[in-house]
């Protein structure tokens, strides 16, 4: 047991080459840590095919970056510059995701460092906190279901900023004018507010006394935009 918890370069550690049955044993652990955190990851929940296979093979790829620098503190410099200078491309992450790559590099790094063990004891620990807190649900909001976002459309000799107050303060215990847009050559105000419900079933009559206000013109009630959720 204490052997496993060893680094495989702790006897090696005075030579500066890098034996391959170490390398190959080192990259295919973190191959399989890879794939086993994705599948963790994207356990029930809404993932594309290119944030899989990102997870999967981001362990592997920093842990041979992390062989290859081993003890070379001028290219461990090199690389950290090199590393600084690539970014995704595309559209920023859910906090889940970004915590997963953040999970995936560390597995990486334990692994280029050569302690097998540690590496998959690190995994299968915080897999197994981030499967629990999914589970419990902890740290999501109960009220979820009770916030919208809501899209008026009023003309535009219409006080926008007190014509629906009297209203919102009856039907909700929470709003916020977010958005305030001009359409139709200026004639028409779209506004865009997020709002939280006193009670769900009463959206139909909150939409009534609205269309009262703003002339039967259109209005959309849906989730609340994930723009408008504050995530870390």
């Amino acid at each position: 047991m204490n052997m496993l918890f060893q680094g495989v370069f702790d006897e090696t550690a005075s030579t500066a080459s890098l034996q391959v049955g170490d390398f190959i044993i080192c990259l295919g652990a973190a191959l399989l840590i890879g794939f086993f955190l994705a599948l963790v990851s994207t356990y029930k929940a809404n993932h594309s095919q290119s944030f899989f296979l990102s997870l999967a093979i981001l362990p592997a790829v920093v842990c041979v970056v992390i062989m290859m620098v081993n003890g070379n503190v001028g290219t461990g410099i090199a690389v950290a510059g090199a590393f600084s200078l690539v970014r995704f491309r595309s559209a920023p992450g859910s906090a889940k995701e970004i915590c997963a790559i953040f999970l995936a590099m560390g597995s990486g790094l334990i692994l280029g460092m050569g302690y097998i063990g540690y590496a998959f004891l690190f995994t299968i620990i915080m897999s197994v906190i981030f499967l629990a807190y999914a589970w419990l649900g902890v740290g999501m909001k109960k009220s979820l279901p009770m916030e919208k976002t809501l899209h008026v459309t009023i003309p535009e000799n219409l006080d926008y900023e007190t014509v629906f107050e009297e209203i919102m303060e009856q039907y909700t215990t929470e709003h916020e004018l977010t958005n305030v847009k001009t359409t139709n050559m200026g004639s028409l105000f779209k506004l865009t507010y997020g709002i939280t419900l006193k009670e769900i079933g009463k959206e139909k009559e909150f939409l009534d006394k609205l269309r009262t206000r703003n002339g039967n013109l259109e209005i959309s009630l849906s989730k609340r935009d994930k723009t408008q959720q504050t995530e870390l």
